[in-house]
């Protein structure tokens, strides 16, 4: 008994001292994703085997970042064996279920890891460099969200959206809708790919206002958490 718990109290110290590097690890890892993996692999210029590759690191990184929270942690195991199985599946059996259950999987371990970001970012505490990484991933998340959000619309309405290529071709559509979430996330707007779908329309809307409302609300936390911090540390 009292070996157990050693063991569990060493495993919280590894919690602890691992979550912070996870969280460096998975803002490197969804930078290479996003900005460098996926759209050269949608061009067909990256080999096969490094998404995948990225992916499992993904979800590495993800585990050891929720792994203090063990809703959060089960959520995230749910949701990679459900994504996996959902596309092996639709591979053999296309459908429009077996498309939304790899779309849902996706955006349960979306979920779950940015509600547990989003409390270490604007909970109580020091700012540290950390933190802001956090904030960076999170950031990064919502446009994934959104992402997961617009390709269940294009796959309920394949007209939602005007200048999506065709899904296998160059700059398939999941790299597209990726850059149009950010274009969208960013209300820089291009105009090559649009909403027509109502729906579709006011998911973009909700994204901009998302997206110009995020780092407002995130720089008055962290300049109120370090005056507090201030303030503390001259009455101690």
């Amino acid at each position: 008994m009292r070996s157990l718990k050693k063991s569990w109290i060493h495993f919280l110290k590894w919690q602890e001292r691992s979550r912070e590097p996870g969280l460096s690890a998975l803002l490197l890892i969804e930078v290479m994703l996003i900005f460098v993996v996926i759209p050269l692999a949608s061009i067909g210029r990256m080999p096969d085997f490094v998404l995948p590759a990225m992916f499992i690191l993904f979800v590495l990184a993800t585990l050891v970042v929720t792994s203090r929270s063990r809703f959060a942690a089960a959520v995230v195991v749910i949701a990679v064996v459900l994504s996996p199985a959902g596309a092996f599946v639709h591979a053999e059996h296309p459908s429009s279920i077996t498309e939304w259950l790899s779309l849902l999987a996706r955006l349960l371990a979306l979920s779950a890891v940015s509600v547990v970001i989003a409390r270490a970012v604007f909970g109580p505490g020091r700012v540290t460099l950390h933190r802001v990484q956090g904030a960076v991933v999170l950031y990064l998340n919502i446009a994934l969200v959104f992402v997961t959000l617009y390709r269940f619309l294009n796959t309920l309405v394949p007209d939602a959206f005007h200048g999506l290529p065709p899904t296998g071709s160059e700059y398939g559509s999941g790299a597209a809708l990726l850059y149009f979430s950010f274009s969208t996330l960013t209300t820089v707007g291009y105009g090559d790919i649009y909403p027509l779908y109502p729906l579709a329309r006011n998911l973009a809307s909700l994204e901009a206002v998302i997206g110009q409302l995020f780092p407002a609300t995130l720089l008055a936390r962290l300049i109120s958490l370090e005056i507090e911090h201030r303030r503390q540390s001259k009455s101690g």
